[in-house]
């Protein structure tokens, strides 16, 4: 019964900064953590930056290290992407997904997935 929603998608300029967030709801959300994947047109899915509930523990792709940062809110069931130095080839749709309860890591078959928010990099 959980479910994701992100928010925070737009139009940005290269070289800007967006913040994108996601929101967990439902009866029980007690899952170990929650990641950002993305997706352009024609490519496949890709990771894009994961943390852990318990602590601050993070990981973060290549293409996004030192760009992007994540935290969270335990409190609100949130996670932020705080996205810096934005390029064209970030355009993408954002999917935030949490695994699901019976997991005991992030990488785990089973997600709830968000709908996605889309970031546009473009001047």
């Amino acid at each position: 019964q959980v479910q994701l929603r992100e928010s925070g998608g737009r139009l940005v300029r290269p070289g800007g900064s967006l913040t994108l967030s996601c929101t967990a709801s439902g009866r029980t959300f007690t899952s170990v953590g929650m990641g950002w994947f993305r997706q352009s047109p024609g490519k496949e899915r890709e990771f894009v930056a994961a943390v852990s509930w318990n602590d601050d523990t993070t990981g973060y792709a290549d293409s996004v290290k030192d760009r992007f940062v994540l935290s969270k809110d335990n409190a609100k069931n949130t996670v932020y992407l705080q996205m810096n130095n934005l390029r064209p080839e970030d355009t993408a749709v954002y999917f935030c997904n949490a695994p699901y309860e019976h997991c005991s890591g992030y990488v785990c078959p089973d997600y709830y997935w968000g709908q996605g928010t889309q970031v546009t990099v473009s001047s």
